[in-house]
């Protein structure tokens, strides 16, 4: 039973020591880089069954390891525990320390100041008690405190540099509220992704159904979102000549609070980087891509037209492929209205190229825009239950035979192709879409307000310095008194040879 308990009391020890916390801290920035280097399943699952399937057993491996689910992870949050516990263990008693020092009185001054680090003497006429009336005027702003010695002779203890311990503790618990505010934000806050067509489309932040993508904190279940809503008018975006993007900037008007009760809507600007913070939340424009406009005319005169958003594949020329899909008007029949849906999918082009008959996208502005594409009709699986994808046909059922191709063509702006039973699907451009962000932090401030704290504190504590000074007065036999100056350090002596200098050379002037 003893041997256990020495072993915990060394384990917490151990775990609660300075240099613990600073390793921990360590192991935790270093536990998140492959999160920044890795694709996250949080972020985009797609993307991690491309990367686990492309590197093979090392992509499996890494999946073992929880390497795609890096801020979800046992040995994460391990860590992160772990540094809490110690941050909290050693700050503590460092704490309650800081404040018994504070309290306290300067130390006495040693009997011998000639074996202090800095020293100086000098003699001077004026008795003990003006000496050291003078050298409490110059120490004013040190904490001191002045003595009676033996044989008349009189000494002050000053001390600086509190601020130092101040500032170091002001940094640690920073560090342990920056990491509860991080924290908190995973389980209180919420982040969803949605696109909306421009020139007119809405989005509006009443539940999750709302979004294409949303990753809720461990405490939101989506029931109680903060509500507002957003209608984009247009999209506007320039371009370098080798057609990098240089700014996007969707036109939107927006609602929330009262705004929505009285349908007032305001405008604003959305751009990378400069979000519309309202209601709590803030919203982001991500990206922008291009929406085929197709419009269907059946055989029995009736049309349609089809405005589903296609997803680049080329983030440099924007060239897109996608999936329009429709169902045919005028069947009651379900089983031929299944057989008889139709799928465009293919390539578009915003700058259209052509090698022959091949399409390729030349720039991403939509200077000339063209579309590649392949006409399926039959059973799309949409009413099967599953969910399947806007960008794709579902492979499966072109395996199986359910759908057929029956038309591929290149479309410009105003073509059109027939289909074998007299359908018409005109190409007639294309319009914007854009990407947009829902973000909902309650701790944000909070995130800001301690990590200012930190860059103060490690500023202060690297900055301020503790230091020691004793004056003593000792009166002589022939009416003069000896006065002695001894001056240290606490911490890096660098800087305080001068400062001593300068304190031991006024002291010892007005004196002498």
């Amino acid at each position: 039973m003893r041997a256990l308990l020495a072993f915990l009391r060394n384990t917490w020890r151990g775990l609660t020591a300075m240099r613990t916390a600073l390793t921990l801290l360590f192991l935790l920035a270093l536990g998140a880089m492959p999160g920044a280097l890795l694709p996250q399943r949080s972020l985009n699952q797609q993307k991690v069954t491309e990367y686990i399937a492309e590197k093979g057993w090392w992509g499996g491996f890494l999946d073992r390891l929880q390497f795609f689910d890096v801020y979800a992870s046992a040995w994460f949050s391990a860590v992160y525990v772990l540094l809490f516990v110690s941050l909290i263990g050693c700050l503590l008693p460092r704490t309650w320390e800081y404040f018994e020092q504070m309290r306290a009185k300067p130390v006495l001054t040693p009997r011998n100041l000639a074996r202090m680090p800095h020293h100086a003497s000098a003699e001077s006429a004026a008795s003990p008690d003006l000496v050291i009336a003078a050298a409490k005027r110059r120490l004013k702003g040190w904490r001191l405190v002045e003595r009676a010695e033996e044989g008349g002779a009189r000494s002050v203890s000053a001390e600086r540099g509190f601020l130092r311990e101040t500032g170091n503790l002001v940094f640690h618990f920073s560090l342990l509220g920056l990491l509860v505010a991080f924290a908190l934000g995973k389980m209180f806050g919420y982040e969803g992704q949605v696109i909306v067509q421009s020139q007119g489309g809405q989005y509006c932040n009443s539940g999750v159904y709302n979004f294409d993508t949303f990753r809720p904190g461990l405490r939101v279940d989506g029931t109680d979102l903060n509500q507002f809503c957003v209608k984009v008018d247009d999209f506007h975006a320039t371009y370098l000549h080798n057609g990098q993007a240089q700014t996007f900037q969707a036109d939107i008007q927006y609602q929330s609070g009262d705004d929505l009760e009285t349908g007032t809507w305001r405008p604003y600007p959305l751009q990378v980087n400069h979000p519309l913070r309202t209601a709590g939340d803030r919203l982001y424009l991500l990206g922008h891509g291009y929406t085929p406009l197709f419009t269907v005319t059946f055989p029995n005169g009736e049309v349609r037209t089809g405005s589903t958003q296609w997803r680049p594949v080329d983030e440099l020329t924007l060239a897109s492929e996608g999936a329009t899909k429709f169902d045919p008007p005028g069947v009651t029949d379900d089983e031929q209205r299944r057989k008889n849906q139709l799928a465009i999918t293919g390539l578009l082009a915003p700058t259209a190229v052509f090698q022959g008959e091949l399409l390729d996208s030349a720039f991403p502005e939509a200077r000339d825009p063209a579309v590649a594409v392949d006409v399926y009709r039959g059973d799309l699986g949409r009413d099967s239950g599953r969910g399947q994808s806007i960008f794709t046909l579902d492979p499966k059922v072109v395996k199986d035979g359910k759908v057929t191709k029956v038309a591929r063509q290149n479309l410009k702006v105003g073509e059109e192709i027939k289909l074998d039973d007299g359908t018409a699907i005109r190409f007639d451009g294309v319009r914007d879409w854009v990407s947009l962000q829902v973000s909902h932090d309650p701790t944000q401030i909070y995130v800001l307000a301690f990590a200012v704290l930190v860059i103060l504190g490690l500023v202060v504590s690297l900055t301020v310095k503790r230091r020691r000074i004793w004056v003593r007065a000792t009166p002589q036999e022939d009416g003069r008194t000896v006065v002695e100056v001894g001056g240290l350090a606490r911490t890096d002596q660098a800087g305080y040879g001068e400062e001593f200098g300068s304190l031991s050379r006024d002291l010892l002037k007005e004196e002498s």
